[in-house]
């Protein structure tokens, strides 16, 4: 079989890159709130919004982008089921990771497990959501590059546990959420690198259902960016609010 190809739209790869910025950004910024929380309610509720920011927009939402920047040669579509269970995945093991670092004082131990927890569920998002594809092209992976792929998810996992809770300034958090989109890219691609695929001439079942749509990664980006900025504002209200109760 001929081995096929893959280009990439670079107006979405660029995309990709700012909203995984504005994920961890805000991720970051909402994470403030986990160990001010006052009852078990709001440090709840800072942990899942938080886990939300990182995991559905620095990380899922990057991904989807990436993906549907990516030109097969083929026609391509992705089933809803498996795109919405990875989106899941993603944001459900940053908010446990978050929660196992935020628990107590911080230690080194904790920010170990979690960032492999949650490096292993954002290496499953992505593997997941690359099984979501739905073409007539034959799958296969290498092997060596999907380790080095979960390796960069648990490191950089690592990095976002640790920068949530060891950093305060806006600067210091803006240069940290331009190093996490970095790194959640590089995780993607290395994972997209693993990808390699062969002509084949049968569409699965369930193509024409599946999501498509030549501006599907512009709405992504809009609807993504538009709920993680709203989240920061709501956010950055809260810290006011709390720094002037406390004066």
């Amino acid at each position: 079989m001929q081995e096929m190809h893959q280009h990439y739209n670079m107006l979405l790869v660029v995309l990709s890159y700012l909203v995984s910025v504005l994920g961890s950004f805000t991720a970051l910024q909402i994470a403030l709130g986990i160990p001010l929380a006052r009852s078990g309610k709001q440090r709840l509720t800072s942990i899942v919004a938080a886990g939300a920011a990182m995991g559905g927009g620095a990380i899922w939402a990057m991904h989807f982008i990436a993906m549907l920047a990516c030109n097969l040669g083929v026609q391509v579509t992705y089933d809803m089921v498996l795109t919405g269970v990875s989106a899941l995945l993603a944001i459900v093991a940053c908010s446990l990771g978050l929660a196992i670092v935020g628990s107590g004082t911080f230690r080194f131990v904790n920010l170990l497990f979690a960032g492999v927890l949650m490096g292993l569920g954002v290496a499953g998002m992505h593997y997941l959501g690359m099984m979501a594809m739905l073409t007539s092209a034959q799958v296969s992976y290498d092997g060596g590059v999907v380790v080095l792929s979960v390796a960069i998810a648990v490191i950089a996992s690592m990095a976002a546990l640790w920068l949530a809770f060891n950093l305060r300034g806006r600067w210091q958090m803006l240069g940290s959420a331009l190093v996490m989109g970095v790194a959640v890219c590089g995780m993607h691609y290395t994972g997209m690198g693993a990808l390699q695929l062969s002509e084949g001439d049968t569409l699965p079942a369930g193509f024409d259902q599946g999501l498509r749509g030549e501006y599907l990664g512009l709405v992504i980006f809009g609807l993504v960016a538009l709920m993680l900025v709203l989240s920061l504002g709501i956010s950055l209200v809260r810290q006011q609010r709390r720094a002037g109760l406390s004066i």
